[in-house]
């Protein structure tokens, strides 16, 4: 449909509450990110300012990046290694922190152990092995979070919920890993669809989050894409990772947001 701010422009909604408007300014999208960020803490009863806010920056160039950074984003994620470590000297210099959030394969450990802030998406023992070896060589922890199958999808990747009790015991003796909390992409199914799994990641969150192992702690849940991410707020989600409700669907079409 024809947006409001522009004879040209087109506006899509989408699962999440927020209008994406090709003619809008990331700054725009941003105010209304936080807008609705902080509707849906306010009907869950929590502070907004418990959930960050991850711009997704994969297929997005550093000039937009920038823009958003201006508005007040702190925290970017990337989905491939190769964009990451092409973007990494102006993470720093514009002092963002740095997430992994896609898929990682143990041959490219190397490019980021150490470079970044957080690797969001261990998913597999032979991973967290090598993360860990390559860690102790440069003398480093790295920070991680363990990413869940919570849908049980053949097709993804991601620990299942009833193996991740004993995948963290395994972690637990590796020295150069430090597990920060879950991580998760639930089913394509819709924001009402996408609540119960957000649910269910809460209750593994909270329940393991009792446990007394050394180098893991459950402090951040990370869940919630642009789609759905006031669903997962009000369930309890501490970082959010949006990339087309705050870049726009046009430049954004192939990314994991």
């Amino acid at each position: 449909r024809k947006c409001a701010n522009s004879d040209e422009g087109r506006c899509e909604s989408n699962r999440g509450g927020a209008e994406v408007c090709e003619a809008m300014s990331i700054r725009e999208n941003y105010l209304t990110i936080r807008e609705n960020m902080e509707k849906a803490a306010a009907m869950a009863g929590r502070d907004v300012n418990t959930v960050k806010l991850i711009a997704v920056t994969k297929f997005v160039e550093e000039a937009r990046i920038s823009e958003a950074l201006d508005c007040g984003v702190t925290a970017v994620g990337e989905n491939r290694v190769q964009e990451l470590t092409g973007k990494l000297e102006f993470f720093r210099a514009r002092g963002a922190e740095v997430n992994l959030i896609g898929q990682l394969q143990t041959n490219k450990v190397k490019y980021i152990i150490g470079k970044v802030d957080m690797i969001q998406s261990v998913d597999r023992l032979a991973l967290a092995q090598e993360i860990d070896r390559l860690a102790a060589r440069a003398d480093v922890v790295q920070d991680v979070m363990i990413e869940v199958n919570i849908g049980g999808e053949a097709q993804k990747g991601g620990i299942g919920p009833d193996e991740l009790p004993e995948f963290l015991e395994m972690i637990s003796a590796m020295n150069g890993i430090r597990v920060r909390g879950l991580m998760c992409i639930p089913p394509a199914v819709g924001e009402d669809g996408a609540r119960p799994y957000f649910a269910k990641m809460r209750t593994l969150f909270e329940t393991l989050g009792s446990n007394q192992l050394p180098n893991v702690s459950m402090e951040q849940l990370s869940m919630g894409m642009s789609g759905d991410y006031m669903a997962a707020i009000a369930e309890g989600a501490t970082m959010i990772r949006v990339g087309t409700a705050l870049f726009g669907a046009r430049q954004y079409a192939a990314a994991r947001t």
